[in-house]
């Protein structure tokens, strides 16, 4: 199978960093969506199992090309839960990228679906995010316990809600 453009750009990213130490320079030749402003994780697994996660939930680089190359580096090499990657493990990951579109508030959890849309909870300063589509989460309160987990929030203080969709490049 191919890999998509965002993916091979993550791929790269990562690759460069490893050898070289440095970002990758922006490549010249970008599609739309990757010139556009967005938010922007990247996913690493190997043999299926998460091996790191890193994004954005809004735009921090000019736009998603540099976002995903800032984006799989961290998921590579910043992911507090595990150990960074090495150069000869990038070969057996499998890389995901999500391009996400624009956040809005919703008022009840009905108007989430795990299938179909991320979501982010926020009380003050504190904030977690989940993606869609993610294996063995099935309902909406589930997903929302693992943002609230992620954040720090405990599981019986109300939150401000969010839901996204996004792209998912493979």
């Amino acid at each position: 199978m191919t890999e998509s453009m965002p993916v091979q750009l993550a791929r790269r990213s990562l690759a460069y960093y490893l050898e070289k130490g440095s970002l990758l320079p922006e490549p010249s030749d970008l599609s739309v969506e990757l010139r556009t402003k967005a938010g922007v994780f990247v996913s690493l697994k190997k043999q299926g199992e998460l091996r790191g996660c890193i994004g954005t939930f809004s735009a921090t680089q000019p736009n998603a090309a540099a976002e995903i190359i800032v984006n799989a580096v961290s998921a590579g090499t910043k992911d507090p839960r595990f150990w960074p990657i090495e150069l000869k493990e990038l070969a057996e990951l499998v890389i995901s990228v999500d391009i996400l579109d624009k956040p809005e508030q919703i008022n009840h959890i009905h108007e989430l679906d795990p299938q179909k849309y991320g979501v982010i909870v926020r009380k003050g300063q504190r904030s977690g995010l989940l993606l869609p589509m993610l294996e063995g989460v099935e309902s909406a309160e589930e997903q929302i316990a693992i943002a609230k987990q992620k954040a720090g929030i405990t599981e019986n203080e109300n939150v401000e809600l969010y839901r996204f969709t996004v792209t998912r490049y493979e």
